[in-house]
């Protein structure tokens, strides 16, 4: 055979080798957070056209979706995609619903060739359609999409997050962002624990100053909102709103009868004497019509507060700390009543009741209304989650020791183990209960922040930090279950290329890993700065020819810290955040030239002089209580640069870099 006629059958067999199996050469399945269920390769790409590139929508109806992934692109990418009703065509994304009884009513598939085409038989399920092409978009530097086929829906229809702002505020623009992010990894429900209190033997057991907090504006109990930060009502409306354009339920909770010392402060008289003022006393003639307004004011009348259908009462840990607690005939039975009165109460006003478990702890003979009532399933002594089940309840797994964060308190978790979650949990499993998988008992699974330690220097910046950590991991067992197939080393790095939100950076993410990621030979006072802020693990260094400062004298600022030259207090270098004020023992003298650097990650802040550190704020023993209780107290800054001062000291040769440097 002539070396022709070789390669000729060579080159017959390559190509009967692709016919016969079109998978060669196939793209790969792409990264996606939660990990997509189904993909079928094929070849080639779909690179957007920026000046031609459409977003047509089959109808009407589906142009408030299209108008929000349009918004995001060109929040990501800069590029603006114009949104019209119209046919599918090449080199455009386009949106139709059609009916698929597989996909369910989040589920979506994308088709991806010449064109971008998502079906999905609910307006949610296109709405996930767009993170998904997003976050496959914002992956490759044109933004281009792998040519094939996802299908793809969740195991579990409830996938949420807890956050206590009762025990630390939380500013309303933080919770906005905070649900981009949510939905950006398809979690669609939030809860805000939205009262709480302090441990009293942090404030010198004095319940009378121990910290508590109720975070709504009350027109109807002057006096009852906390001081140092709330919601007014119109805020915490649109902000529920908000959430539903991202398909996020926001779940308000109102926790009684325990963690509800300020309601005890400010009704005197309806806390308990036996149990603590925390608690609310059962029996007071006083307490219940309190509450009972309480509600009204909020999911009362023709414009309520609490917009969407579920409502939490708390109902947890109530005689947490009494031994034999069960055996208190008359309590138990008081509180079995009064859970069911809340439940009928938030029922009786079209809403859906929410509850945490806590009924294995009072058992009794008082009827207690549980068809069509969610269940937080935390802890298993408190409702063994089997038991809950065939009572009636619908449960929501959140297991305490498995997916609670409690930030830098030394108990539960700082940061949750996501090696150890990816690879064991679903919310099939309620702590050491296995459930089967997608029994329809478990709607889905939450985690959740406790802000335990009132005062212990933690900052917003701090919690999303912690958040972030995990909701990567908390997203793939909550869509996808067992189903996961990413080896959990792989996923735990790819994870982080994946922004958190469109529009969103409080992580501080800017440049290249390891790089300068700016430099000024000389800093003006008064000026704007290209970065916002630096996040952990950042170097920022600069020389100074210190002049005298007045107190209060800002070097640096961003809307969510402050870096001093000199502080309000000493007039030392130092930095704000959160309301509270960390300094270094350090003030250059008028006249002094110096080097400074300064190093920061999540754990401690430190100041560098001359190329000798100088002094690290690291965690300290803040108080204790007989040795047993300790707060540890968190000095971090996620470092402002975004504003300069009004500074009388020449500073020159700054650098920053997303790093720490030797």
């Amino acid at each position: 055979m002539s070396r022709l006629a070789t390669v000729f059958v060579s080159l017959i067999l390559i190509s009967f080798a692709f016919s016969a199996n079109p998978a060669v050469g196939a793209n790969p399945k792409p990264f996606v957070v939660p990990e997509l269920r189904q993909w079928t390769g094929a070849k080639g790409s779909f690179t957007p056209n920026p000046t031609n590139t459409a977003i047509t929508v089959a109808d009407s109806s589906l142009l408030k979706i299209a108008g929000a992934f349009a918004d995001d692109y060109k929040a990501m990418f800069g590029t603006a995609l114009p949104v019209k009703v119209g046919k599918s065509a090449k080199g455009n994304f386009h949106f139709a619903l059609k009916a698929d009884k597989k996909l369910g009513n989040e589920g979506y598939s994308i088709e991806i060739s010449d064109r971008v085409t998502v079906t999905a038989p609910e307006k949610t399920g296109a709405f996930w359609a767009t993170r998904t092409l997003l976050q496959i978009s914002e992956q490759s530097a044109d933004r281009s999409v792998p040519c094939g086929k996802i299908t793809d829906w969740p195991d579990y229809a409830l996938r949420g997050l807890s956050m206590d702002v009762g025990r630390k505020f939380f500013p309303m623009s933080y919770l906005r962002d905070l649900v981009k992010v949510l939905a950006y990894y398809k979690m669609n429900s939030l809860r805000i624990h939205l009262n709480d209190n302090g441990f009293p033997y942090y404030f010198g057991n004095d319940w009378d100053k121990t910290y508590s907090a109720f975070r709504l504006e009350s027109t109807r109990f002057p006096g009852l909102t906390a001081r140092d930060g709330y919601y007014t009502k119109d805020e915490f409306r649109d902000f529920q709103r908000f959430a539903a354009g991202e398909f996020v339920d926001i779940v308000p909770e109102i926790d009684i009868p325990a963690h509800a010392l300020a309601f005890a402060k400010y009704k005197k008289g309806i806390g308990s004497e036996e149990f603590g003022q925390d608690h609310l006393n059962l029996f007071n003639e006083e307490t219940m019509p309190f509450l009972d307004q309480l509600f009204d004011e909020y999911i009362g009348g023709d414009n309520p507060v609490f917009v969407n259908d579920y409502v939490h009462i708390g109902t947890d840990e109530f005689g947490k700390d009494y031994a034999g607690f069960e055996n208190k005939k008359a309590t138990v039975e008081k509180f079995r009543s009064f859970m069911d009165h809340y439940i009928r109460l938030i029922e009786s006003y079209g809403k859906k009741p929410w509850v945490w478990g806590s009924l294995s702890t009072a058992p009794g003979e008082t009827p207690v209304k549980t068809e069509g009532v969610m269940l937080d399933a935390w802890y298993n002594g408190y409702a063994d989650p089997k038991e809950m089940v065939k009572l009636g309840f619908k449960i929501n797994s959140i297991p305490d020791g498995m997916v609670y964060i409690v930030p830098n308190a030394g108990y539960y978790h700082d940061y949750l183990n996501n090696e150890w979650l990816y690879a064991n949990w679903t919310p099939a499993r309620v702590g050491n209960v296995q459930f089967e998988e997608k029994d329809p008992a478990i709607v889905g699974g939450y985690f959740a922040v406790w802000n335990d330690h009132v005062g212990n220097g933690i900052s917003v910046q701090d919690v999303h930090h912690r958040i972030m950590h995990s909701i990567a991991t908390m997203s793939v067992k909550l869509w996808d279950g067992v189903n996961v197939t990413v080896p959990f080393e792989d996923f735990d790095k790819e994870r982080t290329i994946i922004s958190e939100a469109p529009g969103i950076n409080r992580l501080g993410k800017v440049g290249a890993p390891n790089s300068l990621v700016y430099e000024a030979a000389t800093v003006a006072p008064g000026t704007t700065l290209p970065v916002k802020e630096l996040g952990y693990g950042y170097t920022v260094e600069f020389d100074i020819e210190a002049a005298p400062e007045g107190k209060g004298t800002v070097l640096f600022s961003s809307p969510d810290a402050v870096f001093y030259l000199s502080d309000p207090v000493k007039g030392l270098f130092g930095f704000a955040r959160d309301g509270y004020l960390n300094t270094f023992n350090f003030r250059p003298y008028p006249g002094e030239k110096a080097h400074i650097k300064i190093t920061g990650d999540n754990k401690c802040t430190t100041l560098w002089v001359n190329g000798s550190k100088y002094e690290s704020l690291d965690k300290i023993t803040q108080w204790h209580n007989e040795g047993k209780n300790k707060m540890y107290y968190l000095q971090t800054l996620v470092f402002p640069l975004q504003n300069t001062g009004n500074f009388n000291s020449r500073i020159s040769n700054l650098k920053a870099y997303n790093y720490i440097t030797e």
